[in-house]
């Protein structure tokens, strides 16, 4: 069957590269535009989903549009007038970050060129500046001279294939084994943990909790009875989990103790850096990582705490070997005599196969700002925490959890005068404050339970963001928070 003419217009190639080239700048300029409007307009538009579902109706992708243009005109009614723009100074929810300019210049060459990092014959180059970069990364962490790493789709497959060798390396290939292995990492780790825990065929309850203090930091002193617990009961931990960066509170584990424990008892210490990892570059707050470099695996997100687009990520090992827990061989793809030949091919150490060049856009990055002005901009988003926090403990309506340490703020609004009131009432004031706020698209906060109860969340992360939009949508916060309790009132 021959390709229709329109279609093979549409493939990249040499006839088609001014083509593409207007494409892409058209695009850019469209989502340039949104861009500025977003500025004033907020973070979000506030619609339910309900009524983004409805727009999708009658689309029938089976029968095409004219032309590209009509297709972005669609394409801003279904997804650009109503996409949560993470650059708005006001978006304080989740751990995304607004993104360099050289990282997305990076994202327009990787996918034009398409480069598969799973084997040198489809990246060459591309092969080089990841490894470049994994080298880079371990020596910023301090992990020695047989480190090595694989960039990632994010810090939920690091974790799984840090906690895949820790696994192998403990059981040695036995499987009768997995019934036995546990897992301990802090009451406040990722949840990916208990996930990796249950791929891996250990099980949920495999994943022992082990409390933290009330800087919400994993207790040495409880890790240490739970291993002497797991020993006592004929139990083999496989690895630690510290988490440095955690998701609701930013907390840091005490690195080192945890390391001279998992020394002392011979266990895998694996570091989850995602959040963490910015202060790899912080001219000031290195420091706070400290121990890291004892780790047998590290987690890193660099679309994250370097402002990098998603995916953007990578894994690191202390001992390149372990590496191997991950390598199939293919006689298509990355036969063994390859490895005798010493062909750097990716897959060899990757869960995945087919594999986009993310590393590409760190790279750009680094060699366009270099390390240290990333590191700066990290620094500012906690230096503004520290702000935040200032602010909310000298401010009567709200209850602050923990000091950060990094550039995550978790409250409560619990005016003093309502806090004998049933705490019932202001959880679910909380929770209409939140929803009322994103429906009003003016900004965007997260949430999360603390201690059984509701709690908002600020995840800064955008250097633009000031103490004056913090307080602003404090203000916002607290007047959706008293109009609900004014309802209940009036219905009670």
């Amino acid at each position: 069957m021959a390709i229709p003419q329109h279609a093979r217009t549409q493939l990249l190639h040499a006839a088609s590269a001014d083509a593409y080239a207007d494409l892409v700048h058209h695009g850019a300029r469209r989502v340039a535009a949104r861009v500025v409007r977003a500025q004033s307009a907020g973070p979000f538009t506030g619609i339910s989903p309900d009524a983004l579902a409805a727009e999708f109706a009658g689309i029938d992708l089976d029968v095409p549009l004219p032309d590209p243009d009509t297709a972005l005109d669609e394409l801003e009614r279904l997804y650009l007038r109503d996409a949560v723009w993470f650059h708005h100074p006001r978006y304080l929810a989740h751990l995304n970050c607004p993104v360099l300019l050289p990282a997305l210049l990076g994202e327009t060459v990787l996918a034009a060129v398409n480069s598969s990092l799973d084997t040198w014959d489809q990246s060459a180059g591309g092969t080089v500046i990841e490894q470049h970069l994994i080298d880079w990364t371990a020596r910023r962490i301090g992990l020695g001279p047989d480190a090595d790493g694989v960039f990632t789709s994010g810090g939920t497959q690091s974790n799984l294939q840090a906690l895949l060798m820790a696994r192998q390396e403990a059981c040695g290939g036995d499987l009768s084994l997995l019934p036995r292995l546990r897992v301990l990492a802090s009451s406040c780790a990722h949840f990916s943990v208990t996930k990796a825990a249950t791929l891996l065929g250990l099980g949920p309850d495999a994943v022992v909790s082990v409390p933290c203090d009330a800087e919400r930091r994993m207790q040495p002193a409880a890790l240490e009875r739970a291993l002497e617990q797991c020993r006592r009961a004929g139990e083999v931990p496989v690895a630690v989990v510290a988490t440095a960066g955690t998701t609701d509170f930013g907390s840091i584990d005490p690195l080192p103790e945890i390391a001279d424990l998992c020394a002392r008892h011979d266990v895998w210490l694996h570091v989850d850096a995602a959040y963490g990892c910015g202060l790899l570059v912080s001219p000031t707050r290195r420091a706070l990582l400290d121990g890291v470099e004892r780790a047998d695996s590290v987690t890193v997100d660099f679309h994250k705490s370097f402002f990098q687009p998603v995916s953007c990520s990578a894994l690191l090992v202390r001992d390149r070997s372990v590496l191997r827990h991950a390598t199939y061989h293919a006689d298509y793809l990355n036969p063994k005599r390859m490895t005798e030949r010493r062909i750097p091919n990716q897959v060899d150490k990757s869960l995945q196969t087919t594999r986009r060049f993310d590393a590409l856009k760190l790279w750009l990055s680094l060699r366009t700002l270099g390390a240290d002005a990333i590191g700066e901009l990290f620094d500012t988003v906690v230096d503004l925490a520290a702000d935040g926090w200032e602010l909310l403990t000298a401010d009567d309506r709200f209850e602050v959890v923990v000091r950060p340490q990094l550039s995550t703020l978790v409250f409560r609004w619990a005016p003093r005068q309502h806090r004998a009131r049933q705490q019932d009432l202001l959880d679910a004031a909380n929770l209409h404050a939140r929803d009322a706020l994103a429906a009003s698209g003016a900004a965007m906060v997260a949430g999360t339970v603390v201690d059984g109860r509701h709690h908002l969340k600020f995840t800064l992360l955008n250097p633009e963001t000031t103490t004056a939009d913090l307080a602003a949508v404090l203000d916002l916060i607290a007047a959706h928070a008293e109009a609900y309790l004014d309802l209940a009132a009036q219905a009670a």
